[in-house]
Protein backbone atom coordinates (compact mmCIF):
# COMPACT_ATOMS: atom_id res chain seq x y z
CA UNK A 1 0.00 0.00 0.00
CA UNK A 2 1.10 3.63 -0.79
CA UNK A 3 2.23 6.13 1.74
CA UNK A 4 1.29 9.30 -0.07
CA UNK A 5 -2.26 10.36 1.58
CA UNK A 6 -4.41 13.47 0.46
CA UNK A 7 -4.56 15.51 3.95
CA UNK A 8 -7.69 15.68 5.94
CA UNK A 9 -9.28 19.19 4.78
CA UNK A 10 -9.17 20.93 8.63
CA UNK A 11 -5.47 20.08 8.05
CA UNK A 12 -4.64 21.21 5.15
CA UNK A 13 -6.74 24.69 6.09
CA UNK A 14 -4.49 24.83 9.44
CA UNK A 15 -1.45 24.78 7.33
CA UNK A 16 -2.34 27.01 4.50
CA UNK A 17 -3.27 29.59 7.98
CA UNK A 18 0.51 29.21 9.17
CA UNK A 19 1.24 31.61 5.79
CA UNK A 20 -1.70 33.79 5.93
CA UNK A 21 -2.52 34.05 9.75
CA UNK A 22 0.79 35.09 11.32
CA UNK A 23 -0.67 36.85 14.35
CA UNK A 24 -3.84 39.03 15.19
CA UNK A 25 -2.51 41.83 12.27
CA UNK A 26 -2.76 39.26 9.84
CA UNK A 27 -6.46 38.55 10.51
CA UNK A 28 -7.55 42.03 10.53
CA UNK A 29 -5.73 42.74 7.03
CA UNK A 30 -7.42 40.06 5.46
CA UNK A 31 -11.06 40.99 7.21
CA UNK A 32 -10.46 44.54 6.12
CA UNK A 33 -9.12 43.91 2.58
CA UNK A 34 -12.35 42.15 1.96
CA UNK A 35 -14.22 44.95 3.13
CA UNK A 36 -12.92 47.66 1.11
CA UNK A 37 -13.40 45.19 -1.72
CA UNK A 38 -17.06 45.24 -1.22
CA UNK A 39 -17.54 48.83 -1.71
CA UNK A 40 -17.51 49.61 1.74
CA UNK A 41 -17.36 53.83 2.53
CA UNK A 42 -17.65 52.63 6.41
CA UNK A 43 -15.68 50.62 8.02
CA UNK A 44 -15.47 49.48 11.72
CA UNK A 45 -12.72 47.24 13.98
CA UNK A 46 -12.87 46.07 17.51
CA UNK A 47 -10.45 44.19 19.13
CA UNK A 48 -10.01 42.49 22.84
CA UNK A 49 -6.89 41.37 24.11
CA UNK A 50 -5.18 42.64 21.24
CA UNK A 51 -7.00 40.91 18.78
CA UNK A 52 -6.20 37.44 20.73
CA UNK A 53 -9.44 37.21 22.22
CA UNK A 54 -12.04 38.91 19.58
CA UNK A 55 -11.42 40.54 16.41
CA UNK A 56 -14.75 42.51 14.81
CA UNK A 57 -14.94 43.88 11.29
CA UNK A 58 -18.05 45.23 9.76
CA UNK A 59 -18.67 47.50 7.11
CA UNK A 60 -21.72 48.68 5.11
CA UNK A 61 -20.54 47.22 1.82
CA UNK A 62 -22.43 45.21 -0.56
CA UNK A 63 -22.56 42.09 1.87
CA UNK A 64 -22.95 37.90 1.08
CA UNK A 65 -25.84 36.41 -0.33
CA UNK A 66 -27.16 33.56 1.50
CA UNK A 67 -25.89 30.69 -0.65
CA UNK A 68 -22.47 32.16 -0.71
CA UNK A 69 -21.75 32.32 2.65
CA UNK A 70 -21.23 28.34 3.36
CA UNK A 71 -18.64 28.78 -0.03
CA UNK A 72 -16.85 32.26 1.17
CA UNK A 73 -15.01 29.39 4.12
CA UNK A 74 -13.66 27.01 1.15
CA UNK A 75 -10.50 26.94 0.28
CA UNK A 76 -9.55 28.89 -3.08
CA UNK A 77 -12.62 30.54 -3.06
CA UNK A 78 -13.29 33.80 -4.28
CA UNK A 79 -15.94 35.98 -6.81
CA UNK A 80 -12.71 38.16 -7.66
CA UNK A 81 -10.83 35.82 -10.21
CA UNK A 82 -12.10 33.40 -12.87
CA UNK A 83 -9.13 33.05 -15.53
CA UNK A 84 -5.70 33.50 -15.95
CA UNK A 85 -5.84 36.93 -17.32
CA UNK A 86 -7.62 38.05 -14.01
CA UNK A 87 -4.82 36.74 -12.04
CA UNK A 88 -2.43 39.41 -14.29
CA UNK A 89 -4.36 41.91 -13.73
CA UNK A 90 -5.72 42.62 -9.93
CA UNK A 91 -7.54 45.28 -9.61
CA UNK A 92 -8.66 44.04 -6.08
CA UNK A 93 -7.03 43.70 -2.54
CA UNK A 94 -7.86 40.02 -1.83
CA UNK A 95 -8.16 37.67 -3.94
CA UNK A 96 -6.07 34.20 -3.23
CA UNK A 97 -9.77 32.77 -1.88
CA UNK A 98 -7.86 31.30 1.24
CA UNK A 99 -8.64 34.32 3.96
CA UNK A 100 -11.84 33.12 5.78
CA UNK A 101 -10.71 29.23 5.18
CA UNK A 102 -7.65 29.97 6.91
CA UNK A 103 -9.17 32.26 9.90
CA UNK A 104 -11.53 29.87 10.42
CA UNK A 105 -8.91 27.05 10.55
CA UNK A 106 -7.50 28.32 13.54
CA UNK A 107 -10.25 30.16 15.22
CA UNK A 108 -14.34 30.74 15.95
CA UNK A 109 -15.76 32.84 13.47
CA UNK A 110 -19.32 34.27 13.23
CA UNK A 111 -20.65 36.02 10.40
CA UNK A 112 -23.42 38.04 9.66
CA UNK A 113 -24.45 39.43 6.36
CA UNK A 114 -26.85 41.19 4.67
CA UNK A 115 -27.06 42.00 0.84
CA UNK A 116 -30.41 43.63 0.28
CA UNK A 117 -31.01 45.82 2.84
CA UNK A 118 -33.81 43.37 4.96
CA UNK A 119 -33.07 40.09 5.48
CA UNK A 120 -29.31 39.44 7.50
CA UNK A 121 -28.05 35.76 7.80
CA UNK A 122 -25.98 34.07 10.10
CA UNK A 123 -22.97 31.45 9.69
CA UNK A 124 -20.79 30.05 12.54
CA UNK A 125 -17.78 28.16 11.98
CA UNK A 126 -16.14 26.18 14.79
CA UNK A 127 -13.70 23.17 14.63
CA UNK A 128 -14.71 22.67 11.12
CA UNK A 129 -18.48 22.57 11.43
CA UNK A 130 -21.10 25.22 9.86
CA UNK A 131 -24.64 26.52 11.26
CA UNK A 132 -26.10 28.95 9.36
CA UNK A 133 -29.28 30.98 10.43
CA UNK A 134 -31.66 33.76 10.01
CA UNK A 135 -30.83 37.32 12.22
CA UNK A 136 -31.03 40.84 12.49
CA UNK A 137 -28.36 42.54 10.63
CA UNK A 138 -27.55 46.11 8.93
CA UNK A 139 -26.69 46.41 5.13
CA UNK A 140 -22.74 44.73 4.60
CA UNK A 141 -20.92 42.28 6.78
CA UNK A 142 -19.51 42.04 10.18
CA UNK A 143 -17.79 39.33 10.89
CA UNK A 144 -16.33 38.52 14.38
CA UNK A 145 -12.92 36.14 15.12
CA UNK A 146 -12.59 34.78 18.66
CA UNK A 147 -10.08 32.56 19.91
CA UNK A 148 -7.67 33.30 18.10
CA UNK A 149 -5.16 30.02 17.90
CA UNK A 150 -7.14 28.32 20.20
CA UNK A 151 -6.86 24.45 18.80
CA UNK A 152 -3.47 25.29 17.45
CA UNK A 153 -1.35 26.06 20.83
CA UNK A 154 2.50 25.89 19.66
CA UNK A 155 1.29 28.73 17.59
CA UNK A 156 0.85 30.82 20.68
CA UNK A 157 4.21 30.65 21.49
CA UNK A 158 5.63 33.11 18.27
CA UNK A 159 2.80 35.50 19.33
CA UNK A 160 4.71 38.33 21.06
CA UNK A 161 3.41 40.67 23.98
CA UNK A 162 -0.35 41.86 24.19
CA UNK A 163 1.65 45.66 23.47
CA UNK A 164 3.33 44.34 20.52
CA UNK A 165 0.39 42.62 18.72
CA UNK A 166 -1.73 45.75 19.71
CA UNK A 167 1.20 47.53 17.80
CA UNK A 168 0.87 45.66 14.89
CA UNK A 169 -2.50 45.86 14.38
CA UNK A 170 -2.68 49.85 14.59
CA UNK A 171 -0.03 50.11 12.12
CA UNK A 172 -2.16 48.15 9.67
CA UNK A 173 -5.12 50.36 10.40
CA UNK A 174 -3.03 53.50 9.71
CA UNK A 175 -2.02 52.40 6.47
CA UNK A 176 -5.49 51.04 5.84
CA UNK A 177 -6.14 54.91 6.62
CA UNK A 178 -4.03 56.72 4.38
CA UNK A 179 -4.61 53.85 1.46
CA UNK A 180 -8.34 54.82 1.32
CA UNK A 181 -8.93 58.20 2.92
CA UNK A 182 -12.53 58.13 1.17
CA UNK A 183 -13.15 55.26 3.75
CA UNK A 184 -14.31 56.21 6.97
CA UNK A 185 -12.86 54.40 9.28
CA UNK A 186 -12.70 53.51 13.20
CA UNK A 187 -10.84 51.50 15.28
CA UNK A 188 -11.31 50.47 19.05
CA UNK A 189 -8.81 48.65 20.97
CA UNK A 190 -10.70 47.28 24.37
CA UNK A 191 -13.34 49.68 23.52
CA UNK A 192 -10.65 52.85 23.58
CA UNK A 193 -11.04 54.31 20.09
CA UNK A 194 -7.07 54.38 18.70
CA UNK A 195 -7.92 55.56 15.26
CA UNK A 196 -11.04 57.65 13.52
CA UNK A 197 -11.07 59.10 10.31
CA UNK A 198 -13.68 61.28 8.23
CA UNK A 199 -13.47 59.60 4.92
CA UNK A 200 -13.33 62.87 3.32
CA UNK A 201 -11.28 61.65 0.75
CA UNK A 202 -8.82 64.37 2.07
CA UNK A 203 -5.08 62.30 2.52
CA UNK A 204 -4.14 64.95 4.46
CA UNK A 205 -6.76 65.33 7.26
CA UNK A 206 -6.00 61.34 7.89
CA UNK A 207 -1.89 62.01 8.50
CA UNK A 208 -3.51 64.37 11.03
CA UNK A 209 -5.09 61.86 12.99
CA UNK A 210 -2.01 59.48 12.95
CA UNK A 211 0.78 61.74 12.89
CA UNK A 212 -0.44 64.91 14.38
CA UNK A 213 -1.12 68.65 13.44
CA UNK A 214 2.22 70.00 13.53
CA UNK A 215 3.85 67.50 10.90
CA UNK A 216 0.25 67.32 8.89
CA UNK A 217 1.23 71.20 8.46
CA UNK A 218 4.83 70.09 7.28
CA UNK A 219 2.73 68.02 4.33
CA UNK A 220 4.34 68.84 0.69
CA UNK A 221 2.41 67.52 -1.95
CA UNK A 222 3.15 65.42 -4.27
CA UNK A 223 1.66 65.18 -8.08
CA UNK A 224 2.55 64.17 -11.46
CA UNK A 225 2.59 61.43 -14.02
CA UNK A 226 3.63 59.54 -16.97
CA UNK A 227 2.19 57.33 -19.58
CA UNK A 228 2.58 54.54 -17.45
CA UNK A 229 2.18 55.50 -14.11
CA UNK A 230 0.66 58.55 -12.07
CA UNK A 231 1.80 59.39 -8.42
CA UNK A 232 0.15 61.43 -6.05
CA UNK A 233 0.41 61.97 -1.96
CA UNK A 234 2.04 63.63 0.88
CA UNK A 235 5.50 63.75 1.64
CA UNK A 236 7.06 66.25 5.48
CA UNK A 237 9.84 68.60 5.00
CA UNK A 238 12.94 67.91 6.36
CA UNK A 239 12.58 68.66 9.95
CA UNK A 240 10.51 66.04 10.70
CA UNK A 241 12.64 62.47 10.57
CA UNK A 242 12.05 59.28 12.29
CA UNK A 243 14.81 56.33 13.18
CA UNK A 244 13.61 54.24 10.74
CA UNK A 245 11.99 53.67 7.23
CA UNK A 246 8.55 52.37 8.80
CA UNK A 247 6.89 55.72 8.38
CA UNK A 248 7.01 55.34 4.63
CA UNK A 249 3.72 53.97 3.14
CA UNK A 250 4.02 53.36 -0.50
CA UNK A 251 0.82 52.35 -1.85
CA UNK A 252 0.06 51.01 -5.68
CA UNK A 253 -3.72 50.67 -6.55
CA UNK A 254 -4.89 51.53 -3.12
CA UNK A 255 -2.38 48.54 -1.85
CA UNK A 256 0.12 49.09 1.14
CA UNK A 257 3.37 47.42 -0.73
CA UNK A 258 6.75 47.18 0.49
CA UNK A 259 9.19 47.85 -2.10
CA UNK A 260 13.45 48.67 -1.33
CA UNK A 261 13.78 50.34 -4.64
CA UNK A 262 11.01 52.55 -4.42
CA UNK A 263 12.22 53.65 -1.10
CA UNK A 264 15.50 54.10 -2.89
CA UNK A 265 14.44 56.72 -4.98
CA UNK A 266 12.53 58.47 -2.29
CA UNK A 267 15.61 58.49 0.24
CA UNK A 268 17.39 59.49 -2.99
CA UNK A 269 15.20 62.57 -3.22
CA UNK A 270 16.10 64.16 0.15
CA UNK A 271 19.68 63.54 -0.24
CA UNK A 272 21.48 66.66 1.85
CA UNK A 273 18.45 67.61 3.16
CA UNK A 274 18.10 64.72 6.06
CA UNK A 275 20.60 63.74 8.34
CA UNK A 276 22.57 60.64 8.09
CA UNK A 277 20.61 57.10 9.45
CA UNK A 278 17.18 59.44 9.38
CA UNK A 279 14.16 59.19 7.05
CA UNK A 280 11.62 61.07 6.29
CA UNK A 281 7.24 60.84 6.89
CA UNK A 282 5.87 60.17 3.46
CA UNK A 283 2.39 58.58 1.82
CA UNK A 284 2.97 58.26 -2.00
CA UNK A 285 -0.35 56.87 -3.87
CA UNK A 286 0.95 55.23 -6.98
CA UNK A 287 -1.73 54.40 -10.21
CA UNK A 288 -0.41 52.17 -12.86
CA UNK A 289 -1.78 49.28 -15.08
CA UNK A 290 -2.49 46.15 -12.86
CA UNK A 291 -0.76 44.47 -15.84
CA UNK A 292 2.59 46.06 -14.33
CA UNK A 293 2.65 44.95 -11.29
CA UNK A 294 2.83 41.22 -9.88
CA UNK A 295 1.00 41.52 -6.23
CA UNK A 296 1.03 37.38 -6.65
CA UNK A 297 4.42 36.53 -5.33
CA UNK A 298 3.96 36.29 -1.64
CA UNK A 299 0.99 35.53 0.66
CA UNK A 300 0.63 38.33 2.32
CA UNK A 301 0.73 40.38 -0.86
CA UNK A 302 2.67 43.15 0.53
CA UNK A 303 5.75 42.36 -1.98
CA UNK A 304 5.30 43.19 -5.07
CA UNK A 305 7.62 42.77 -8.46
CA UNK A 306 7.30 46.00 -10.99
CA UNK A 307 7.64 46.28 -14.45
CA UNK A 308 9.83 49.39 -15.54
CA UNK A 309 10.13 50.15 -12.10
CA UNK A 310 13.49 52.24 -13.05
CA UNK A 311 10.94 54.60 -14.92
CA UNK A 312 9.05 54.76 -12.08
CA UNK A 313 11.92 55.30 -9.29
CA UNK A 314 13.12 58.29 -11.59
CA UNK A 315 9.55 59.77 -11.28
CA UNK A 316 9.57 59.69 -7.69
CA UNK A 317 12.77 61.06 -7.28
CA UNK A 318 12.03 63.66 -9.42
CA UNK A 319 8.66 64.79 -8.44
CA UNK A 320 9.55 64.99 -4.86
CA UNK A 321 13.02 67.08 -5.26
CA UNK A 322 10.57 69.03 -7.43
CA UNK A 323 8.17 69.64 -4.68
CA UNK A 324 10.64 70.59 -1.94
CA UNK A 325 12.72 73.12 -3.85
CA UNK A 326 9.78 74.75 -4.47
CA UNK A 327 8.83 75.26 -0.26
CA UNK A 328 10.86 77.26 2.35
CA UNK A 329 12.16 74.19 4.75
CA UNK A 330 13.45 76.81 7.55
CA UNK A 331 11.98 74.92 10.78
CA UNK A 332 10.69 76.83 13.44
CA UNK A 333 11.00 76.89 17.18
CA UNK A 334 7.98 74.90 18.78
CA UNK A 335 6.48 77.29 21.12
CA UNK A 336 3.27 75.91 22.81
CA UNK A 337 0.49 77.90 21.40
CA UNK A 338 -1.75 79.80 23.26
CA UNK A 339 -5.19 78.33 24.46
CA UNK A 340 -6.80 81.28 22.18
CA UNK A 341 -4.83 79.73 19.39
CA UNK A 342 -5.54 76.01 20.50
CA UNK A 343 -8.97 77.03 19.96
CA UNK A 344 -8.84 77.51 16.07
CA UNK A 345 -6.50 74.58 15.80
CA UNK A 346 -8.27 72.38 13.61
CA UNK A 347 -10.06 75.05 11.73
CA UNK A 348 -6.97 76.40 10.51
CA UNK A 349 -5.92 72.99 9.54
CA UNK A 350 -9.37 72.89 7.16
CA UNK A 351 -8.56 75.79 5.18
CA UNK A 352 -4.92 74.48 4.68
CA UNK A 353 -5.88 72.18 2.78
CA UNK A 354 -7.65 74.57 0.27
CA UNK A 355 -3.75 75.97 0.04
CA UNK A 356 -3.02 74.52 -3.44
CA UNK A 357 -6.79 75.96 -5.11
CA UNK A 358 -6.30 79.21 -2.92
CA UNK A 359 -3.01 80.12 -0.91
CA UNK A 360 -4.54 83.40 0.08
CA UNK A 361 -7.11 81.47 2.25
CA UNK A 362 -6.77 82.25 5.31
CA UNK A 363 -10.12 81.75 8.56
CA UNK A 364 -10.96 84.94 9.73
CA UNK A 365 -11.48 83.92 13.24
CA UNK A 366 -7.55 82.41 12.82
CA UNK A 367 -6.21 85.73 11.41
CA UNK A 368 -7.93 87.83 13.76
CA UNK A 369 -6.65 85.91 16.89
CA UNK A 370 -2.78 86.09 15.01
CA UNK A 371 -2.47 89.50 14.50
CA UNK A 372 -3.96 90.47 17.89
CA UNK A 373 -1.21 88.69 19.36
CA UNK A 374 1.38 89.83 16.73
CA UNK A 375 1.81 93.69 16.51
CA UNK A 376 3.51 94.40 13.55
CA UNK A 377 6.65 96.20 14.61
CA UNK A 378 9.27 97.93 12.04
CA UNK A 379 13.06 96.50 11.74
CA UNK A 380 15.21 99.19 13.19
CA UNK A 381 18.57 99.54 11.96
CA UNK A 382 21.62 98.39 13.83
CA UNK A 383 25.33 99.99 13.49
CA UNK A 384 27.63 96.83 14.17
CA UNK A 385 30.64 97.74 13.97
CA UNK A 386 32.96 94.55 13.02
CA UNK A 387 35.73 93.64 15.83
CA UNK A 388 39.34 94.86 15.21
CA UNK A 389 40.87 91.19 16.03
CA UNK A 390 38.46 89.84 13.78
CA UNK A 391 40.19 88.71 10.65
CA UNK A 392 38.01 88.54 6.84
CA UNK A 393 36.30 85.31 5.97
CA UNK A 394 39.08 84.13 3.68
CA UNK A 395 37.33 85.13 0.11
CA UNK A 396 37.34 82.16 -2.04
CA UNK A 397 35.95 80.64 -5.86
CA UNK A 398 32.89 79.21 -4.69
CA UNK A 399 31.70 82.28 -2.63
CA UNK A 400 32.28 85.00 -5.62
CA UNK A 401 29.00 85.83 -7.76
CA UNK A 402 28.00 83.57 -10.46
CA UNK A 403 27.47 85.13 -13.83
CA UNK A 404 24.23 83.55 -15.00
CA UNK A 405 21.04 84.60 -12.60
CA UNK A 406 19.91 82.42 -9.89
CA UNK A 407 16.82 82.54 -7.63
CA UNK A 408 17.12 83.55 -3.98
CA UNK A 409 15.53 81.00 -1.46
CA UNK A 410 15.92 82.50 1.74
CA UNK A 411 14.27 85.44 2.70
CA UNK A 412 16.53 88.90 3.22
CA UNK A 413 17.94 89.01 6.85
CA UNK A 414 19.36 91.73 8.73
CA UNK A 415 22.77 90.50 10.74
CA UNK A 416 22.19 91.17 14.01
CA UNK A 417 25.52 89.72 15.83
CA UNK A 418 27.06 86.30 16.39
CA UNK A 419 26.78 83.88 19.36
CA UNK A 420 30.18 81.69 20.42
CA UNK A 421 31.85 82.39 17.17
CA UNK A 422 28.97 80.06 16.09
CA UNK A 423 25.92 80.62 15.39
CA UNK A 424 24.70 83.99 12.95
CA UNK A 425 21.49 86.19 14.55
CA UNK A 426 19.35 87.95 11.92
CA UNK A 427 16.73 89.23 11.84
CA UNK A 428 13.47 90.34 9.53
CA UNK A 429 10.11 91.12 9.41
CA UNK A 430 9.10 87.82 10.19
CA UNK A 431 10.89 87.00 13.49
CA UNK A 432 14.43 86.34 14.41
CA UNK A 433 16.72 83.64 12.80
CA UNK A 434 20.12 81.63 13.83
CA UNK A 435 22.38 80.32 11.36
CA UNK A 436 24.83 77.54 11.77
CA UNK A 437 28.06 79.36 9.89
CA UNK A 438 29.58 75.85 9.50
CA UNK A 439 26.64 74.37 8.08
CA UNK A 440 25.91 77.14 5.76
CA UNK A 441 29.49 77.45 4.83
CA UNK A 442 29.53 73.80 3.98
CA UNK A 443 26.13 73.98 1.89
CA UNK A 444 27.97 76.70 -0.64
CA UNK A 445 31.00 74.85 -0.77
CA UNK A 446 29.50 71.52 -1.57
CA UNK A 447 27.00 73.18 -3.82
CA UNK A 448 30.12 74.64 -5.84
CA UNK A 449 32.68 71.88 -5.80
CA UNK A 450 29.99 69.33 -6.56
CA UNK A 451 29.13 71.32 -9.77
CA UNK A 452 32.77 71.49 -10.80
CA UNK A 453 33.72 67.60 -10.05
CA UNK A 454 31.05 67.01 -12.34
CA UNK A 455 32.75 69.09 -15.30
CA UNK A 456 36.26 68.00 -16.01
CA UNK A 457 37.76 71.06 -17.66
CA UNK A 458 41.54 71.22 -18.85
CA UNK A 459 41.81 74.44 -16.62
CA UNK A 460 44.65 73.39 -14.21
CA UNK A 461 47.50 74.64 -12.83
CA UNK A 462 50.48 73.30 -11.88
CA UNK A 463 51.99 72.98 -7.97
CA UNK A 464 54.43 74.82 -6.78
CA UNK A 465 56.42 71.38 -5.48
CA UNK A 466 55.00 68.38 -7.35
CA UNK A 467 53.43 66.38 -4.78
CA UNK A 468 54.68 62.99 -4.23
CA UNK A 469 53.39 59.90 -2.77
CA UNK A 470 54.46 56.86 -1.84
CA UNK A 471 52.26 53.57 -1.33
CA UNK A 472 52.91 49.73 -0.02
CA UNK A 473 52.74 47.54 -3.15
CA UNK A 474 49.17 46.29 -1.78
CA UNK A 475 47.73 49.77 -1.88
CA UNK A 476 49.35 50.41 -5.26
CA UNK A 477 47.51 48.05 -6.69
CA UNK A 478 43.89 49.08 -5.36
CA UNK A 479 45.10 52.86 -6.62
CA UNK A 480 45.85 51.76 -9.84
CA UNK A 481 42.14 49.69 -9.97
CA UNK A 482 41.08 53.51 -9.25
CA UNK A 483 42.83 55.85 -11.40
CA UNK A 484 40.03 56.53 -13.66
CA UNK A 485 37.30 57.76 -10.99
CA UNK A 486 40.41 59.89 -9.43
CA UNK A 487 41.25 61.19 -13.51
CA UNK A 488 37.23 62.42 -13.35
CA UNK A 489 37.65 63.95 -10.19
CA UNK A 490 40.96 66.07 -11.80
CA UNK A 491 43.48 63.96 -10.06
CA UNK A 492 46.25 62.35 -12.20
CA UNK A 493 48.52 60.27 -10.76
CA UNK A 494 51.71 59.75 -12.73
CA UNK A 495 53.80 56.77 -11.38
CA UNK A 496 57.48 57.46 -10.52
CA UNK A 497 58.29 54.16 -10.62
CA UNK A 498 58.13 51.22 -8.22
CA UNK A 499 54.90 51.87 -5.65
CA UNK A 500 55.71 55.87 -5.94
CA UNK A 501 53.25 58.37 -7.99
CA UNK A 502 53.70 62.12 -8.48
CA UNK A 503 51.02 64.69 -8.80
CA UNK A 504 52.54 67.46 -10.71
CA UNK A 505 49.15 70.02 -11.18
CA UNK A 506 45.25 69.91 -10.16
CA UNK A 507 42.21 71.46 -11.18
CA UNK A 508 42.11 75.63 -10.72
CA UNK A 509 39.00 75.03 -8.65
CA UNK A 510 41.12 72.74 -6.36
CA UNK A 511 41.20 74.44 -2.64
CA UNK A 512 44.39 76.55 -1.69
CA UNK A 513 45.89 73.29 0.53
CA UNK A 514 45.53 70.82 -2.35
CA UNK A 515 47.94 68.48 -1.01
CA UNK A 516 45.33 67.51 1.76
CA UNK A 517 42.93 67.53 -0.34
CA UNK A 518 44.58 64.83 -2.61
CA UNK A 519 45.75 62.67 0.34
CA UNK A 520 42.31 62.42 1.70
CA UNK A 521 40.73 61.17 -1.87
CA UNK A 522 43.26 58.47 -2.32
CA UNK A 523 42.24 57.60 1.10
CA UNK A 524 38.86 57.34 0.13
CA UNK A 525 39.79 55.20 -2.81
CA UNK A 526 42.11 52.82 -0.48
CA UNK A 527 39.29 52.36 1.97
CA UNK A 528 36.95 51.14 -0.95
CA UNK A 529 37.36 47.95 -3.27
CA UNK A 530 34.73 49.14 -5.43
CA UNK A 531 33.65 52.48 -5.98
CA UNK A 532 30.95 54.22 -7.90
CA UNK A 533 31.44 57.12 -10.01
CA UNK A 534 28.51 58.83 -9.34
CA UNK A 535 28.86 58.36 -5.62
CA UNK A 536 32.48 59.10 -5.38
CA UNK A 537 31.92 62.32 -6.88
CA UNK A 538 29.24 62.97 -4.72
CA UNK A 539 31.25 61.91 -1.37
CA UNK A 540 34.43 63.90 -2.90
CA UNK A 541 32.00 67.19 -2.68
CA UNK A 542 31.12 66.46 0.77
CA UNK A 543 34.21 65.65 2.64
CA UNK A 544 36.09 69.22 0.67
CA UNK A 545 33.38 71.19 1.67
CA UNK A 546 33.44 69.50 5.39
CA UNK A 547 37.26 70.29 5.66
CA UNK A 548 37.12 73.78 3.79
CA UNK A 549 34.49 75.22 5.64
CA UNK A 550 34.91 77.88 8.54
CA UNK A 551 34.77 75.66 12.39
CA UNK A 552 32.55 76.77 15.48
CA UNK A 553 34.41 79.21 17.89
CA UNK A 554 35.56 81.30 14.79
CA UNK A 555 34.93 84.62 15.45
CA UNK A 556 33.54 86.89 12.23
CA UNK A 557 33.54 89.92 10.91
CA UNK A 558 29.64 91.79 10.23
CA UNK A 559 29.86 92.10 6.41
CA UNK A 560 31.26 88.33 6.23
CA UNK A 561 28.36 87.66 7.80
CA UNK A 562 26.01 89.32 5.77
CA UNK A 563 27.96 87.96 2.74
CA UNK A 564 28.12 83.91 4.08
CA UNK A 565 24.06 84.89 4.49
CA UNK A 566 23.77 86.56 0.93
CA UNK A 567 25.63 83.43 -0.43
CA UNK A 568 23.78 81.04 1.01
CA UNK A 569 20.65 82.65 -0.13
CA UNK A 570 21.40 81.51 -3.52
CA UNK A 571 22.05 78.03 -3.24
CA UNK A 572 19.74 75.18 -4.45
CA UNK A 573 19.17 73.75 -1.23
CA UNK A 574 20.01 76.50 1.76
CA UNK A 575 17.77 74.87 4.28
CA UNK A 576 20.62 71.42 5.11
CA UNK A 577 24.29 70.89 5.23
CA UNK A 578 25.56 68.05 2.89
CA UNK A 579 24.71 65.56 5.85
CA UNK A 580 21.35 66.74 6.19
CA UNK A 581 21.46 68.73 9.60
CA UNK A 582 19.63 72.28 9.44
CA UNK A 583 21.28 75.71 8.36
CA UNK A 584 18.64 78.12 9.67
CA UNK A 585 16.52 77.97 12.84
CA UNK A 586 13.50 80.91 12.89
CA UNK A 587 11.60 82.06 15.91
CA UNK A 588 8.63 84.30 14.05
CA UNK A 589 7.62 86.88 16.52
CA UNK A 590 4.94 85.18 17.97
CA UNK A 591 7.47 82.70 19.69
CA UNK A 592 9.66 85.92 20.69
CA UNK A 593 6.37 86.91 21.91
CA UNK A 594 5.40 83.52 24.14
CA UNK A 595 9.18 83.18 25.16
CA UNK A 596 8.98 86.18 26.91
CA UNK A 597 5.23 86.05 28.54
CA UNK A 598 4.26 89.21 26.80
CA UNK A 599 1.50 86.97 25.34
CA UNK A 600 -0.27 84.37 27.18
Amino acid sequence: MGIIQELDIQLANKIAAGEVVERPASVVKELVENAIDAGSTQITVKVTEAGLQTITVSDNGAGILEEDMPLAFGRHATSKINSDHDLFHIRTLGFRGEALASISAVSKVVMKSCADGKIGHQLSVAGGRMEQSLTRAKQGTEITVSDLFYNTPARLKYVKSLHTELGKITDMMNRFAMSHPKIRFTFYADDKMMLQTTGSGRLAEVMASIYGMKIARDLVEITGQTGDYEVTGLVAKPEHTRANRHYISLFINGRYIRNFMLTKAMMTAYHTLLPIGRYPIAALHIKMDPALVDVNVHPTKQEVRLSKEADLMALIEQLIKQALLGRSLIPQVDVKKNKVLEKFEQQKFSYDQQLIADPAVEPPAVKAVIREALPETPVTQRDNKPLPEQPPLEQTPEQAPLDQPRERKLPFMEVVGQVHGTYIIAQNDEGMYMIDQHAAQERIKYEYFKTRIGQVTHDVQPLLLPLTLTFTNDEALRINRHLDELNAVGIVLENFGGSDYIVQEVPVWFPANAEETIKDIIDYCLNHQSVDLNKFREDTAIMMSCKKSIKANHYLRHADMARLIEELSFTSEPYTCPHGRPITIQFTGYDLEKLFKRVM
